[in-house]
């Protein structure tokens, strides 16, 4: 494929993404606890949770930071989680239908939010905590360099970066959903009522996420769970 035929389907597919995870605004939340088509059976519910309490204890260990900027902030359940440790966050989003999602779920005064493609995002700011979940996935491989330096630039010296994601786990998706592991980063994704997107999903190894945080300029500490996740937590030196 051409370079040029190449970048243009990426972006249709990056604007199907946006609106997919718009779409899904209201079903988005039944992923993460696990309900409906997500319900792997109790064994395997468990497990997820286990694994998910394991990286939400590594938030916290961050303490406390004063300004957090939340990268792709969803409907709010890393949000929260971020509201416990910071006293002012900033929470960026493509969609406004989740951004709405998070700010009735959470309704506090301590949360800004902008709508703003993370593609087009310019950074204007620095932070002491810059965060993002289950996103960097969803970053084509030829925009990795370009977005991990933006979000060099957001984070202060001596600033944190955290990342979490997703290992390539067949049980971490809808039931209808299929994992292959073809190398293909372009994956089908399902609403409730069957309508169909394609979106970005890379799922990135260890050393290969670390060498690109070192390159950028972080000190990364790149860890995984047993199935589900892989997380950083990475300081701007």
């Amino acid at each position: 494929m051409r370079s040029n035929d190449r970048l243009a389907m990426t972006d249709r597919i990056l604007q199907q993404q946006i609106a997919y995870y718009s779409a899904r605004a209201n079903e988005y939340d039944e992923w993460f606890y696990r309900l409906g088509r997500y319900d792997r059976c109790e064994e395997l519910n468990q497990r997820w949770f286990q694994e998910i309490d394991i990286v939400k204890q590594a938030v916290q260990q961050i303490g406390q930071a004063e300004e957090i900027l939340e990268l792709a902030s969803g409907t709010g359940i890393w949000t929260q989680e971020l509201l416990k440790i910071g006293n002012k966050i900033t929470a960026i989003d493509a969609s406004e239908e989740v951004i709405k999602v998070n700010r009735s779920k959470l309704n506090s005064p301590n949360v800004k939010y902008h709508q703003i493609d993370l593609f087009t995002w310019e950074p204007d700011a620095e932070y002491d905590l810059v965060f993002f979940s289950f996103w960097l996935s969803h970053v084509p491989p030829e925009l990795l360099d370009s977005f991990l330096l933006k979000v060099y630039q957001s984070v202060r010296v001596g600033g944190k970066l955290f990342i979490v994601d997703s290992r390539f786990e067949p049980t971490s998706t809808a039931n209808n959903h299929i994992l292959h592991d073809d190398g293909n980063i372009y994956k089908s994704r399902k609403l409730n009522n069957g309508q169909e997107f394609q979106i970005v999903k890379v799922f990135y190894q260890p050393d290969e996420l670390q060498n690109k945080l070192t390159q950028v300029g972080f000190q990364a500490d790149v860890k995984v769970t047993e199935h589900y996740f892989i997380y950083v937590n990475a300081t701007k030196l």
